[in-house]
């Protein structure tokens, strides 16, 4: 029976781990202690960093494993590089997840590979936040470089906001650093892609559904995401280029953009699969079970990516307005061939954040329809059938 670890232990890593299991795989969750869901349906548990890469390591030689992989986070990949290189295992390479996993080595590799990208500065001080607003136009965008889930990430339009933004990002990092760059006024939206044996196996842009706080944090996101030929062209260009410029092979790709005047800015490119149902989104889409394809090239499997038509769905995360503990959870939806799922993170007595980043999240819905229209209509349906009550 084939080894596979899983770092992380969280509802993004979930639907990986039960995967792994449908696959008759011997399956070890690596990840800190907690109440995570993922533990329930592990063979094997260790309670570690994901962070730590030299315990990952040890755990690894110890279990010798057949393949490691994670999804919906960016903390886990460098261990992943490091564990794939050392132990001559498929999956992305250690100095691509330094590179993809650092905002700002990905913005200065992005800048020798001719990606597109918005102008930005290094800031290790107060004094250098201020002296960013003489070389960039406001409104800015304060980014921790080490940051996931949308944290440590500030929008400034004004310079009163500089000292608040500044504080906010050094408290959200692990760095004693982070950059500053030009906002660019456009569409954000999204991308999934895979790169297998070099090859770019898909590209699959989606529109995203914003939440506004410090700065936009993604709570939906919708496919098929109209575009011009000529946007998607350059879709392709520019994903190209940046896969190039950070190495990244035989990997998940979660990527950010913005679209201005027929033109796609690269924001950054994670080597891991986004979180948010992204993963459901594409095996809803393609007709294939991306997790399962994931899996198989973390164990040096060859995967099937053949694509099944083009289903139209969307999804949204159930948020909470307010902090305080769960009192009422309840769906008045009667059953639809077109809703895929909805589920919660937590049951009634559990205490839940307000909602300022990804992982504040407490449910999600994930639905299809005959059209991107279609599909987008019934989640507002369902969401209005949906009672989250706090105290």
């Amino acid at each position: 029976m084939k080894k596979l670890m899983v770092l992380g232990a969280g509802i993004s890593q979930l639907p990986l781990i039960q995967a792994a299991k449908q696959m008759g795989l011997f399956v070890i969750v690596l990840s800190n202690p907690g109440s995570y869901p993922g533990f329930a349906w592990a063979d094997q548990i260790y309670h570690e960093d994901t962070t730590d890469i030299e315990k990952v390591m040890e755990v690894c030689r110890f279990e010798q494993i057949d393949g490691i992989c994670t999804t919906g986070t960016d903390v886990a990949v460098k261990a992943i590089g490091k564990v794939a290189d050392t132990l001559n295992l498929s999956g992305v390479s250690y100095d691509s997840a330094l590179l993809s996993s650092n905002k700002w080595a990905m913005k200065q590799a992005f800048m020798e590979h001719g990606v597109r990208t918005a102008k930005f500065v290094w800031v290790k001080s107060i004094e250098d936040a201020y002296d960013a607003l003489e070389y960039l136009e406001l409104p800015l965008m304060f980014k921790a470089v080490d940051g996931g889930a949308s944290k440590g990430i500030v929008k400034v339009e004004h310079a009163s906001q500089v000292n608040y933004a500044y504080e906010a990002v050094m408290k959200a990092t692990r760095q004693d650093y982070f950059i500053v760059e030009q906002f660019i006024e456009g569409v954000e939206f999204g991308a999934q892609a895979f790169v297998y044996n070099h090859d770019i196996q898909f590209v699959m842009p989606h529109g995203d559904l914003m939440f506004y706080g410090d700065a936009g944090v993604p709570i939906g996101h919708h496919v098929p995401f109209e575009l011009s030929d000529e946007v998607a062209r350059d879709i392709q260009i520019q994903l190209a280029r940046s896969i190039q410029a950070l190495g990244l092979n035989n990997c998940a790709i979660n990527a950010d953009f913005i679209w201005k005047n027929q033109e796609v800015y690269v924001l950054e490119i994670g080597g891991r699969a986004g979180a948010t149902c992204l993963p459901e989104l594409v095996s809803t889409f393609y007709g294939f079970d991306y997790y399962e394809q994931m899996i198989r090239v973390a164990l040096g499997l060859l995967p099937d990516f053949k694509m099944d038509g083009s289903q139209p769905c969307a999804c949204e995360l159930l948020i909470a307005e307010e902090t305080g503990e769960i009192v009422k959870l309840q769906s008045n939806n009667p059953p639809h061939p077109n809703i895929i799922q909805i589920s919660w993170d937590y049951e009634i007595g559990s205490k839940v954040s307000k909602f300022r980043v990804g992982t504040d999240r407490i449910g999600q819905v994930i639905v299809k329809g005959e059209s991107v229209d279609d599909a987008l209509k019934l989640l507002d349906d369902v969401k209005r059938n949906i009672t989250i009550e706090l105290r």
